[in-house]
């Protein structure tokens, strides 16, 4: 059981020491990281994939529950301790949703009855419904996103999830990010989207690919969040009513002030 993860800072791009010596996630909790484009964030999220020993470029060092993780827990598949999801991300296997969550499900040990578990799941995270019989390679990105987040919720095992930039993924982000969190996991989330920045509990800001100071998030900000959340499902309505030929006559956008 992991309770938390330590990042122990390194150096930046340009061999400096990173400002940010270090941070504490514990479970449940719901971390950004955030800065512009080239600053560093990938990488970050990368070196707590690998639960790097000061073996990769920038020499940080990630502790689960204080300790240094053993060379099996870094590189065997069985103990992996981390679920990465992507806004690239597509199905390629040729079979049903059913069928995959089963095989996902037995292969984690899980029992079959969890499937219907998920695809529930994913339904409350999407606007475009999803059936079990439905082919994995015909699921729209959203669909797929919303599948992943409940899958990586209901059946994976792996304590940590790293999310990468979903914000044009077409899933309800807010609900997305805490089911994620309210299973236990420690989630992560690469953004640049306001919505989800402000609705983690801290954030991590980078700059010239060094960790440059971390911020917690106003309770201020979270209700901001709540209203912009508000939003970015208006949007979502409307876009489905757009793909689905309807005409868009009362948007009610005064429900949003």
């Amino acid at each position: 059981m992991i309770e938390k993860i330590t990042i122990l800072g390194g150096y930046d791009k340009h061999g400096d020491k990173e400002p940010v010596e270090e941070v504490v996630i514990k479970k449940g909790e719901i971390v950004g990281v955030v800065g512009p484009t080239g600053s560093g964030k990938s990488s970050l999220i990368a070196d707590i994939e690998q639960l790097a020993q000061q073996d990769t470029f920038s020499k940080r060092k990630i502790l689960v529950n204080d300790k240094e993780p053993s060379y099996e827990d870094r590189t065997n598949p069985r103990k992996k301790m981390v679920a990465q999801l992507s806004q690239n991300m597509n199905f390629l296997a040729d079979m049903s949703v059913g069928d995959f969550l089963s095989l996902h499900a037995k292969c984690r040990g899980a029992s079959g009855k969890c499937v219907n578990a998920v695809v529930d799941l994913a339904n409350t995270l999407t606007g475009e419904p999803i059936k079990k019989e439905h082919d994995l390679t015909i699921l729209s990105g959203g669909q797929s996103r919303a599948l992943m987040v409940a899958d990586v919720a209901v059946i994976s095992n792996s304590p940590i999830v790293l999310i990468d930039e979903i914000e044009n993924a077409g899933i309800k982000k807010h609900d997305a990010l805490k089911v994620l969190a309210g299973h236990g996991k420690i989630v992560m989330v690469v953004t640049h989207d306001p919505v989800l920045a402000l609705m983690t509990d801290k954030r991590i800001v980078m700059k010239r690919g060094g960790m440059q100071k971390l911020v917690g998030t106003t309770p201020e900000e979270k209700e901001l969040s709540k209203k912009l959340n508000k939003i970015d499902e208006f949007m979502l309505g409307l876009r489905d009513k757009v793909r689905n030929g309807e005409v868009v006559e009362e948007v009610g956008i005064e429900d949003l002030e």
